[in-house]
């Protein structure tokens, strides 16, 4: 009974296994429908069963592609623009390395509006020295200064990708071309920082702060004044308040009153009144700085006189639009000679300071025809007139001439090796008795023996040719006899 109950499980358990070989397995049922799902996955967006127009995939495609396709121009752009960046802050930082002992840093403080490099570009002097330019407004300039280190100039200047890049290097010379302090702005740590470095300049950095504050350029312009006299030097009168406080009623009527140190017209007022130079009192009060007054001029013209080295320049200006100030407005413009007593004025004040190299006289004319000298600009002076690109010339050759003349006299390069050679004294053949020669060999106690012998050698050598250039060719006794009188003489001495 037990034996026909597992053959009948037995029979059932290979009829399953035969049944189960029979099915398909689920994997492979699903195979098919898993690779067309697979396929349609590749052109429908996931939970939509919708089928697609013909034309769907590839208008979404080529969106894509020109997305992609212009975040990748963005992206070029960009690195395209740090790449120049990085190119030319190493080609600055080479150039700056290339040749350094020959090569001169010229800091020039001006506007953009004029490059100045353009004049010193490609230019050489005593052979192989060059000159590197580097320009910036002097709102742009940092200066540090050490009494040994000299001092750096760091500036801001803008890349050709149109990035800001920062820029240190330590200058040779310097040459200002802006104003370095003026109504609402002061720039003087400039000057402090390039002093301690002991950059030389044009003009002379003495010069230049001596020019920050007009009444005390005044005050040296009455000093000459009393030297060369009221008749050859004229100079208008000029009236000097440290405060509001001192200021109660004007001297003459009508005046021009000048508010602290401006330029270029700015902080200058005429007085007609006693009321109205009380209501402008109370401007100074508020503003907290000096003033002056001189007496107003109905003018005909004024004249701007100009030294920049040895070259002179007379323009007269004549104001068009009646303005009393006849640096404001439109103004006309025509060179006249430069009459002898303008050199006269330009010298006088160019010894001023230790010496101006670039400087502009104003001076005033009267209807009249009297003319006063108003005032003196340094080498921040406004270039004026058709000739201006001829006085930048002169500007130029100046600055050649100083570097010439200040710098390279400081750094003191070392002579070549050929000419070396040429300063070497020329050492003449001896012509000495042979015992006198072993005599001074003999004597020198303190070299040693071995190069005592190759000294005497060298006097064997060269006194034998000596008598030997002397004696006949074929007299082979007088040769011997000779060598034989040199020998004796040499070690006889020893």
């Amino acid at each position: 009974m037990a034996s026909s109950d597992q053959t009948q499980a037995q029979s059932q358990q290979r009829a399953q296994q035969r049944q189960y070989a029979s099915k398909p397995s689920r994997s492979q049922a699903a195979t098919p429908a898993s690779e067309n799902a697979d396929m349609r996955l590749e052109f429908q967006a996931p939970g939509n069963r919708t089928i697609s127009a013909p034309t769907s995939p590839a208008k979404t495609r080529d969106s894509i592609l020109q997305r992609v396709q212009s975040l990748t121009d963005a992206a070029k752009e960009k690195a395209s623009s740090i790449s120049n960046d990085i190119k030319y802050a190493a080609a600055t930082r080479r150039q700056q390395r290339v040749n350094k002992d020959r090569l001169l840093t010229l800091l020039v403080v001006d506007d953009e509006n004029l490059d100045w490099s353009r004049y010193f570009r490609g230019k050489r002097f005593f052979g192989d020295f060059e000159i590197q330019v580097e320009q910036a407004n002097i709102k742009e300039l940092t200066v540090t200064a050490n009494a040994e280190k000299g001092c750096t100039v760091s500036m801001t200047v803008v890349s050709p990708s149109g990035s800001k890049v920062v820029r240190s290097f330590k200058p040779d010379f310097f040459l200002c071309r802006q104003s370095v302090r003026d109504a609402d702005k002061d720039y003087r740590n400039v000057l402090l920082g390039l002093n301690i470095g002991g950059v030389p300049s044009i003009n002379s950095l003495t010069s230049l702060y001596n020019f920050q504050d007009k009444p005390w350029v005044y005050g040296q312009l009455v000093q000459l004044q009393k030297k060369l006299g009221k008749e050859n030097f004229p100079l208008i009168d000029q009236t000097f308040y440290p405060s509001s406080g001192e200021m109660s009623v004007a001297s003459q009527l009508p005046v021009v009153l000048k508010i602290g140190h401006a330029h270029g017209g700015v902080g200058k007022i005429k007085v007609d009144s006693n009321s109205d130079f009380q209501d402008v009192t109370s401007i100074i009060s508020v503003a907290s700085t000096y003033c002056t007054t001189e007496p107003f001029i109905d003018s005909k013209y004024d004249l701007h006189l100009t030294k920049i080295g040895s070259h002179y320049r007379a323009l007269m200006r004549k104001s068009i639009t009646g303005n009393w100030k006849s640096c404001v407005g439109s103004a006309m413009l025509e060179e006249t000679e430069v009459l002898e007593r303008y050199k006269f004025w330009l010298d006088a004040v160019a010894e001023l300071f230790g010496g101006l190299d670039i400087l502009a006289l104003e001076v005033v004319v009267s209807k009249e025809g009297i003319e006063q000298i108003i005032g003196v600009n340094d080498s921040a002076l406004s270039l004026l007139g058709n000739q201006q690109e001829e006085d930048r010339r002169h500007i130029f050759d100046l600055v050649i001439e100083r570097l010439e003349s200040q710098v390279l006299s400081n750094m003191g390069s070392q002579p070549t090796q050929s000419q070396l050679e040429d300063e070497a004294p020329s050492i003449p053949a001896r012509r000495d008795s042979i015992m006198s020669e072993s005599s001074m060999t003999s004597n020198q106690s303190n070299q040693p023996v071995k190069s005592s012998l190759s000294r005497q050698g060298s006097v064997v050598s060269s006194t034998t040719t000596v008598q030997q250039n002397k004696a006949p060719l074929d007299d082979s006794e007088d040769t011997m006899k000779n060598l034989r009188k040199t020998f004796a003489g040499i070690f006889g001495e020893m």
